[in-house]
């Protein structure tokens, strides 16, 4: 995965600014048939799950699962693998078709009237929706919030079991990358650490697939 650079500093970003990233945008690391989504588990689930492909039976399918597409937001999250019970992190391949059905099964976690109407249509199409999604902001190599948002989805219930048996192409233990661009983070070498960064490249979707989420 240190083959690509991605999420570089603004002020290194050779492609466009933190000011001309639109608020609202999928940003993933991507094949033409899947998407990288991040997680953090302790041990005894994340290294099982990276050893066999596919998350053990300790792994609560019962309950809400969140996945990043963002790597630096999930350092955000698990505080770069040193959390207690995120120590274990994982880069999870899943198929294109899965990430999209889970966009368009998917509801804001929070109430928007131009999108929801009144607060208990919205209350109802949560209670229906198998995902939910969160707009974050994207964070940038020392972890501090950008001008934009990085896209979370929770799954739950039908979602969350079609992502454990459906979804999954590959899971890969990403702690010691996690560790290693951290350590340049700390020594001041954010140019070491960019280069170690999985390629983030806006994702292609139809402009329905997130009409409903962008508030």
């Amino acid at each position: 995965m240190n083959d690509q650079t991605v999420n570089l500093p603004d002020e290194q970003n050779p492609v466009i600014s933190a000011e001309q990233e639109p608020k609202f945008r999928v940003r993933a690391r991507h094949t033409t048939s899947t998407v990288t989504v991040y997680q953090a588990y302790r041990p005894e689930i994340g290294l099982a799950a990276a050893r066999e492909g596919r998350f053990p039976a300790a792994w609560k399918r019962d309950r809400m699962t969140w996945i990043k597409p963002s790597f630096t937001w999930m350092m955000y999250r698990c505080g770069w693998g040193t959390k207690e019970g995120q120590e274990t992190v994982l880069a999870v391949e899943i198929s294109r078709e899965g990430f999209v059905w889970a966009l368009r099964n998917s509801c804001l976690s929070h109430y928007v009237p131009a999108l929801h109407g009144n607060r208990a249509d919205w209350k109802r199409q949560l209670r229906r929706a198998a995902t939910r999604v969160q707009w974050d902001p994207e964070r940038s190599l020392r972890l501090d919030p950008l001008p934009y948002r990085s896209l979370q989805l929770g799954l739950s219930g039908e979602a969350a079991a079609r992502y454990a048996d459906e979804w999954i192409v590959g899971i890969e233990d990403v702690t010691a990358l996690a560790a290693e661009i951290h350590g340049h983070v700390r020594a001041g070498q954010l140019d070491l650490a960019a280069e170690l960064l999985p390629v983030e490249r806006p994702y292609p979707l139809d402009a329905d697939v997130l009409a409903h989420l962008r508030p």
